[in-house]
């Protein structure tokens, strides 16, 4: 980064820290906090270890989307996500099974912390909840603010995990259209998560990866350099599409900031890859993206620094210029390792590979192939739907 870029970037940070915090100190003295909520996000974990993170704001309430959303009404839904009021500093106590700890929020609300049970945690289940209590600061008439996330331990042996995914999300499960800037904002702005689409058959073929070889429960781990305040859109994008729940990964949205570092899409993936890999030492995974941006190298680089953890590699080809070629020279070179990395037009030649290769029931692609045909029917925008 330039001496200019660096010295305006502290200008910047500081700036904002001091006035963050200084509107806060103002808002608990004068008693105009408005209500403070904890946003737990899903977090994982084993055994003996799990890890959570979540996010301290002032409440602004979303209302649910449906279909019938107008676009004017999704573009305030969307507005309210970017307009949330961090709350810096703020305490927060988390509780899973017989283990506490207290910690304290960062300049943008952001919490983590790693718990480590004191109890043997059942393996009946992949979900298992995790109990927050805020402890400062809390807002006029605003007695106890308490809520309940979500950590997911994948189970061993029959009837648990052989295998874990990750998974890119924008032109990977939901059509996001990055290389195409202005499509990709109207999309944003002026859609929610009934209106956005996947790509076709993709809810039937992870469920076939989360069901393995029909009696698993493989965890999925979606990453995306997308920012947090989408957090929400996303996790009822699965669930109404019926795509496996799972830890969602993103990124911390800071404007002009993110101009002055310079965005590391790689980088960023890169970090949170490594992260799972080191947290389920025991697991090997199947990696999945698209061609748009850099998911192919991304995912050569993790098969070279976890050599025998990488199962297979499926890259969605969404027909982005010069990006054909050097994917396929990517896939060679990460053949050479004993990996096979696909590069493949749809979710249906992904699916078959897998089953060729065991890593899904040969059953589920009847169930793959009707879910592409459904999908493709599908208009790209949601203003153009009748």
């Amino acid at each position: 980064m330039k001496p200019w870029r660096k010295r305006l970037l502290r200008v910047i940070e500081g700036g904002e820290t001091s006035f963050d915090r200084a509107k806060l100190f103002l808002k608990v003295r004068h008693r105009l906090l408005s209500p403070v909520r904890v946003l737990p996000y899903r977090g994982h974990g084993t055994s003996t270890e799990v890890r959570v993170v979540g996010r301290v704001l002032e409440e602004k309430v979303i209302s649910e989307p449906t279909i019938h959303d107008t676009r004017i009404q999704n573009l305030r839904a969307m507005a309210g996500r970017f307009l949330s009021a961090e709350v810096p500093g703020a305490r927060v106590k988390m509780s899973f099974e017989g283990d506490m700890r207290t910690v304290a929020a960062d300049d943008e609300g952001f919490f983590e912390a790693a718990l480590r049970p004191r109890v043997l945690v059942a393996d009946d289940r992949e979900w298992h909840d995790v109990d927050f209590e805020l402890l400062w600061p809390k807002a006029k008439a605003q007695d106890g603010v308490r809520t309940t996330g979500q950590v997911m331990i994948p189970g061993r042996g029959p009837g648990g995990a052989s295998f874990g995914v990750i998974s890119d999300i924008d032109d990977t499960i939901l059509r996001s259209e990055v290389t195409r800037g202005l499509t990709m904002l109207r999309l944003l702005l002026f859609s929610n998560a009934h209106t956005r689409l996947p790509f076709e058959g993709v809810a039937a073929f992870y469920r076939a990866l989360y069901s393995g070889s029909g009696e698993e429960r493989n965890p999925i781990f979606y990453v995306s350099t997308g920012p947090w305040n989408l957090y929400d859109l996303l996790e009822d994008f699965l669930e109404i599409q019926s795509i496996p729940a799972g830890p969602i990964f993103l990124r911390d949205w800071a404007g002009l900031k993110d101009v002055l570092r310079g965005m590391d899409h790689r980088r960023h993936k890169l970090g949170v890859i490594r992260s799972l890999m080191d947290a389920h030492v025991d697991l090997p995974f199947v990696l999945v993206g698209d061609s748009g941006q850099e998911d192919a190298e991304t995912y050569a680089q993790v098969a070279r620094e976890f050599p025998g953890r990488v199962l297979a590699v499926y890259i969605r080809d969404i027909r982005r210029k010069g990006r054909s070629g050097v994917v396929n020279e990517i896939a060679e070179e990460v053949r050479g390792l004993g990996i096979p990395m696909l590069l493949v037009d749809d979710t249906v030649a992904a699916a078959e590979h897998a089953a060729s290769v065991g890593l899904i029931d040969a059953a589920f692609l009847p169930a793959v192939r009707e879910g592409r045909e459904e999908d493709v029917q599908a208009p790209l925008l949601p203003w153009e739907m009748p």
